[in-house]
């Protein structure tokens, strides 16, 4: 009881606070009502207006995806730094795409090339019928495969909704999926991507021992990657793997998106999120300045 009152509290924090809603607070609650009695009375899946003409197909109970519903951008840094950041001659690298939000925005909103890769494969039916309905088959290569340190076979839990994760030794789930696995850099092998983010709920060390070759590439501006502790699941030290990550050249940032402005976290991480890794900065600036805006639908304003 304690802990759902926590939890709710927590989110009527985010909803209110959100830097989309904290002009329009009661369009806020309105949006977040009328989708808690709405998708009572209608059964399955509902589509929904996302950024521009582009649209995105949830279901109730989709913690991120309804955040769209309720803030416009759920995370609302980090998908504005794809709208800004990415061109359409650019190709856009969704691990863990889940049912596709973010490769709506990089493929759809932006028109650039993506590769999503979601190991579940009914959240990969979602994906799959999100990239369908947007018409963007030919700019989205969706593959129903896990990303690790090599290739092989990985076990999966599958009825975790939005963190659903490989499965460590020391857990015991009843619904348990295999999936096969490649490396980044076997995945991609000479393209050069211009983002990666990466979100694979702790997983991440693995994928990116795999992606030294994808790190290298001067093309590479940014990556975003949570690091919330996590990894202890599976023994990973995230410390370790932050300091691999600079070594690359990159360096650490938070993003304003009304400001357009990039803020150091002096190669630290983030506490409240996303880490946002970046190097070549100057160009990565200029890329956020002259970036158009997009209307985002549900909170009827452009970034």
């Amino acid at each position: 009881m304690i802990r759902a009152f926590i939890n709710k509290a927590k989110f009527f924090q985010f909803l209110l606070n959100h830097p989309l809603n904290k002009d329009s607070k009661w369009s806020a609650l309105k949006r977040y009502l009328c989708w808690q009695f709405g998708s009572r009375l209608v059964s399955g899946d509902v589509l929904v207006p996302f950024v521009d003409k582009t649209v995105l197909l949830i279901r109730p109970g989709m913690t991120g995806a309804t955040g769209n519903i309720y803030a416009g951008l759920h995370e609302f840094e980090d998908m504005a730094l794809v709208l800004h950041l990415l061109s359409e001659s650019d190709l856009f690298v969704d691990v863990g795409a889940n049912i596709g939000s973010y490769t709506i925005l990089a493929g759809g909103a932006v028109g650039a090339q993506c590769i999503s890769v979601e190991p579940i494969k009914s959240t990969f039916q979602l994906l799959d019928g999100n990239i369908n309905l947007n018409r963007l088959s030919s700019h989205v290569h969706a593959l129903n495969m896990g990303i690790g340190k090599e290739k092989g076979v990985l076990r999966f839990t599958a009825g975790l909704d939005t963190v659903n994760h490989v499965l460590s030794d020391s857990e015991q789930v009843d619904n348990v999926v295999e999936v096969p696995v490649i490396s980044l850099n076997d995945l991609l092998k000479d393209r050069e991507p211009v983002l990666i983010k990466i979100d694979v709920e702790g997983f991440e060390t693995n994928v990116i021992a795999g992606a030294d070759k994808i790190l290298s590439r001067p093309t590479l501006l940014a990556v975003i990657m949570e690091l919330n502790g996590s990894g202890d699941r599976y023994g990973f030290d995230e410390s370790t793997l932050h300091v691999k990550i600079l070594s690359f050249g990159f360096e650490t940032y938070t993003y304003s998106p009304l400001e357009r402005q990039l803020v150091s976290l002096k190669n630290g991480k983030s506490l409240t999120g996303n880490t946002l890794y970046v190097r070549n900065i100057e160009e990565v600036k200029k890329r956020l300045q002259d970036a158009r805006k997009y209307w985002i639908a549900n909170a009827s304003r452009y970034v």
